[in-house]
């Protein structure tokens, strides 16, 4: 039986395209009912305010951090959405006096405009907020070496080489609306994908790379980065692959609850939790990780009940 029509955009896979059973049963679960989804190699956490949220996120970074030595360089590979924990972990490394010279850390990725990958100077590149949000608010004589600090860019393979130049222990991540960690997007549907998308094993092989965005992810950074202007936001990214995904030892997505709806933090929870992947919910496949854990702002879960207002 051929898979559904996206409801979202027709010539791409989305959830939408997803059978209604797994849908449905999605919308149905309650807060206790992600949380007994955990299981060995999937943990679901809870955080009851978003001090506890955001702090419990800085400290990813910093116990991280804390394990490097010149003989075993350990980083961490972070998103900008969220961005709340990039001060914070700033504040940490200063008070705790932590040196970071053995230390790394990995840009999730950048948007990618006319060949190149966005300068620090666009006002909505990643690594300008990385580097504004936390690294240039670190003491100098704390500052991880200029060389330890990988950002995308049009040069792929120095990006993925750098990811045999130190163990990295986390990598964070935020849940988009089309339910992508990264700008690991669903495909368009055509060629080799008209009917189904990638395998799971097919897409798990792709590595750091040019993507073309999903068209409701240009809607969801025009709403959360640029005041609802669809047209400034860039059509294509460069962004960190599975295959890097799978170097690191633990991927730990953080949801707050406003870069993603009620039913989407629970539809992937399922996924993950009943080990469901599938290629048209990118999120999916980390259910083949061995390490992967959900944190959820409990307020920000909310409910899939219809309510007008």
């Amino acid at each position: 039986m051929p898979r559904k029509k996206s409801m979202l955009a027709p010539d791409w896979w989305d959830y939408t395209t997803l059978e209604d059973d797994i849908l449905n049963d999605a919308a149905k679960l309650t807060p206790q009912d992600m949380q007994d989804l955990s299981r060995p190699g999937f943990q679901v956490k809870f955080y009851d305010t978003l001090e506890d949220f955001y702090l419990a996120e800085a400290l990813e970074y910093i116990t991280a951090w804390q394990q490097a030595t010149p003989d075993n360089p350990v980083g961490i590979c972070g998103p900008i959405g969220p961005t709340e924990q990039l001060p914070l972990v700033a504040r940490l490394v200063n008070e705790l006096n932590l040196d970071l010279k053995n230390a790394h850390f990995w840009g999730m990725d950048e948007w990618y405009i006319d060949g190149k990958a966005a300068p620090d100077t666009h006002p909505l590149s990643f690594k300008k907020a990385d580097m504004d949000l936390c690294f240039n608010r670190i003491s100098r004589e704390l500052q991880m070496p200029a060389a330890n600090l990988h950002f995308p860019s049009e040069d792929l393979d120095t990006y993925i080489n750098s990811w045999h130049s130190a163990r990295c222990a986390v990598m964070q991540g935020g849940q988009g609306e089309i339910k992508h960690w990264a700008f690991n997007d669903p495909v368009r549907r055509e060629g080799a994908y008209a009917d189904a998308p990638p395998s799971p094993e097919e897409y798990r092989k792709l590595s750091t790379r040019v993507v073309n965005l999903h068209p409701v992810t240009l809607t969801q950074n025009a709403r959360t980065s640029g005041g609802g202007v669809v047209t400034g936001v860039p059509v294509q990214a460069i962004t960190v692959g599975p295959v890097q995904t799978w170097q690191a030892e633990k991927v730990s997505i953080w949801q707050a609850g406003p870069h993603d709806n009620p039913f989407g933090m629970r539809l992937t929870t399922l996924m993950i939790g009943k080990k469901i992947p599938d290629a048209a919910v990118p999120m999916s496949l980390l259910a083949d990780h061995p390490n992967v854990q959900f944190n959820f702002f409990r307020p920000g879960i909310g409910t899939c009940d219809t309510e007008m207002h």
